[in-house]
């Protein structure tokens, strides 16, 4: 009996061990998963972070450009010669992430654009020590660009971080075109603290204090530091820009409309040199406030087709000559072409852009900007759409900015026409057209045809006699002074998503 019992416990025990252990793979119920709901709130493309009441948005691009005959204006891309690029590549990919979250005080967005690419660089000379050797400038074979393009904040009205100027237009310089146009403010961002007041019926202000620093400083020359070397690249002098002591001031209005967009701009911009000297015992010019204005317009709805526009903006600037030469472009021109000059070597068209000049005990003296650009953009179908653009914009120094920049340009570079035939003073303009092939949603192809022109004004005939420039495998030769154009055809292949 005694070994029947045990034999019982023993068989019981195992059942409960048998089964406890069956009750242990039995399936749990899971916890209800939280799927990522769409967010119409904010419009198409934005979905809920789990958890949270902050909608999401990702979005960017993939640019391929490949620009033929890229004639540039300076450097080994303005020589036009062995060292010059005769095509240039670009891959790019923009990431966007867009976030928004309602709250009682209205939409709190923040917003961040990167940009990684990778373009084909250059060759320069590496100096006659080196025997006709090049050195290579540009990204590696394994290296590229990296660069935080837009990154705001934005809440009850106020914009904090980097983003578009509040003087630009929404087409900012690309009026109908890719190519970089003068005669506006362009394309990049800056960062800023800004207030917008929404008075309804599409009628905006802004009021913005921006970084000057980098994007919106041309050049502040110290003319009495000039060498023929810096003169020969159109630099009027030495850089002699001092640390930032305040940032732009912006205000603009803008009216938004089903017929289109007008609106008015204006910026102050306090220009702050260094020391004419090497040393501070020697001094520095008192700052000097420029100032620039824009007014643009934008008319939509055109009898010539659906999605027809005409964007146009023109613009004046004072000490402030970013406003029309925008961060893309240069500031420095030296183009070279052929000439027919006796005794030349080469011909050449020169000038320089500044915000301000100033000689050794003097004040400084503001340069002046004019300009426009504008474009047309036609929609044959909802696959073909061609534009028309073209810009214009002018550099003038006064009497006694002149005074300074000749004597310097006269002594260092030898000019034949002497300071009667000195004039600093400069246009630069743009013309083009553009087609665009959109195959399906998203997908577009795009070639651009543009000539753009360096109108000089120094005497015709005059010659200048530069130093050897073993970067640009120039010579030191003499060279006549003559305006210089170039054509310039860009390929471009783009998928958004």
């Amino acid at each position: 009996m005694r070994a029947i019992k045990q034999v019982v416990l023993t068989s019981a025990a195992a059942v409960i061990a048998l089964s406890s252990a069956q009750a242990a793979d039995l399936p749990v119920k899971a916890k209800a998963i939280e799927y990522v709901k769409a967010c119409s709130l904010h419009g198409a493309g934005f979905y809920y972070i789990p958890g949270t009441d902050t909608c999401i948005r990702l979005g960017g691009y993939l640019r391929f450009d490949t620009t033929l005959l890229p004639n540039g204006v300076t450097g080994a891309p303005g020589a036009n010669n062995r060292l010059s690029n005769y095509y240039s590549m670009r891959s790019r990919e923009a990431l966007d992430i867009d976030t928004r979250t309602a709250t009682e005080y209205g939409v709190v967005r923040t917003f961040f654009e990167g940009l990684l690419q990778w373009t084909t660089g250059g060759y320069a000379g590496a100096g006659a020590p080196s025997g006709g050797a090049t050195t290579y400038s540009g990204d590696t074979a394994a290296g590229g660009y990296l660069q935080v393009y837009l990154a705001f904040i934005q809440f009850a009205g106020f914009t904090f971080g980097q983003t578009q100027s509040q003087f630009n237009t929404p087409w900012t310089e690309y009026p109908a075109n890719i190519f970089e146009l003068p005669g506006s403010g362009g394309g990049d961002a800056v960062n800023q603290f800004t207030y917008t007041a929404d008075f309804g019926q599409g009628i905006t202000a802004s009021f913005s204090a921006q970084d000057q620093v980098a994007r919106y400083t041309t050049n502040i020359w110290n003319v009495s530091a000039a060498t023929p070397v810096g003169l020969a690249t159109g630099a009027y002098g030495a850089s002699d820009i001092g640390g930032s002591r305040a940032p732009d001031l912006v205000a603009m209005l803008r009216v938004d409309q089903a017929w289109g967009l007008f609106q008015a701009s204006v910026a102050a911009h306090d220009n702050h040199a260094a020391y004419y000297g090497a040393a501070e015992p020697t001094g520095h010019p008192a700052d000097k406030w420029g100032w620039a204005g824009q007014l643009a317009l934008s008319i939509k709805n055109l009898p010539t087709g659906p999605g027809d526009t005409i964007n146009v903006s023109g613009m004046y600037a004072n000490g402030a000559s970013r406003y029309g030469f925008n961060s893309y472009m240069s500031t420095t021109y030296a183009r070279y072409g052929s000439t027919g000059g006796t005794g030349a070597y080469q011909s050449l068209g020169i000038g320089g852009v500044s915000d301000s000049v100033f000689v050794a005990g003097a004040g400084q003296e503001l340069t002046t900007v004019y300009g426009f650009n504008g474009g047309y953009t036609h929609n044959w179908d909802p696959h073909w759409a061609t534009s028309l653009y073209g810009a214009w914009a002018a550099v003038r120094y006064d009497s006694r900015a002149k005074g300074y920049v000749c004597g310097a340009f006269v002594a260092g570079l030898a000019l034949s026409s002497g300071v009667a035939g000195c004039n600093p003073d400069f246009n630069y303009a743009v013309v083009g057209a553009r087609a665009i092939w959109t195959p399906v949603k998203n997908l577009s192809f795009t070639a651009e045809l543009a000539y753009n022109m360096l109108d000089q004004k120094y005497a015709g005939g005059s010659t200048v006699t530069l130093p050897p420039q073993s970067g640009i495998a120039k010579p030191g030769a003499a060279y006549e002074l003559k305006d210089q154009g170039a054509v310039n055809i860009l390929l471009r292949a783009q998928r958004n998503w």
